[in-house]
């Protein structure tokens, strides 16, 4: 007797009913403002600011604002972080998951930063927005290679330009600093010597026009 090769058809459905309804509850759950604001900033490539959030899902700023500090404390037992550049924000990885994300993605070292290239961007990040030629007299040598170097890792961006004679080009810190070195925000850089901070102040050019 020949055995039938024909497969049972209530086996088919019964698998098909099964993954249809497993979509249907997953569909029905409610997501809440924080899991919403979670998937845009997931989604995006870019910070995003408060604006463009409460544009997307059509509620207010306010309303946003608490979605965001609500957040932003619910990740702190999770791999993610909330980072905040400028009026943007974004999701990254947590800082000491650095090492199971390298090995996961076979990321080859990166070079390290010359003692230079650290000098300018220590300046820039406590400075910012800082001209040329504020760091080149704070480090007493011409700076504009180890800016070129600091361009070219994304580390730091032109960002307007002073309004002091030949308005030099600002620079600042980018998202890509913060993500380099783990910190959510440029608040979280440690403090800096008083009496360096007063030294540097003097020098800081107060009138600024933004890129």
């Amino acid at each position: 007797m020949e055995e039938s090769t024909e497969k049972d058809p209530s086996v088919g459905t019964a698998a098909d009913y099964s993954t249809r309804e497993a979509e249907q509850n997953q569909e029905s759950i409610e997501l809440t403002l924080e899991a919403r604001v979670e998937a845009l900033l997931f989604a995006s490539a870019h910070p995003v600011t408060v604006g463009q959030l409460a544009n997307a899902l059509q509620v207010s700023s306010r309303n946003v604002k608490q979605a965001l500090e609500t957040l932003e404390e619910q990740i702190l037992t999770r791999g993610i972080r909330m980072q905040t550049h400028r009026a943007g924000y974004q999701l990254t990885t947590a800082a000491n998951a650095a090492p199971e994300i390298e090995r996961l993605l076979n990321l080859e070292e990166s070079s390290s930063l010359s003692r230079a290239a650290l000098e300018a961007l220590a300046i820039i990040a406590y400075q910012q927005p800082v001209t040329r030629p504020l760091i080149d007299s704070i480090r007493g040598v011409n700076s504009d290679s180890v800016l070129r170097t600091l361009l070219r890792h994304g580390l730091i961006e032109e960002s307007g330009r002073s309004m002091s004679p030949g308005r030099p080009i600002l620079y600042s810190t980018t998202a890509e600093f913060l993500q380099h070195f783990g910190l959510g925000d440029i608040k979280g850089l440690p403090p800096l010597d008083p009496d360096l901070l007063s030294e540097i102040a003097q020098s800081t050019e107060v009138v600024i026009e933004e890129a």
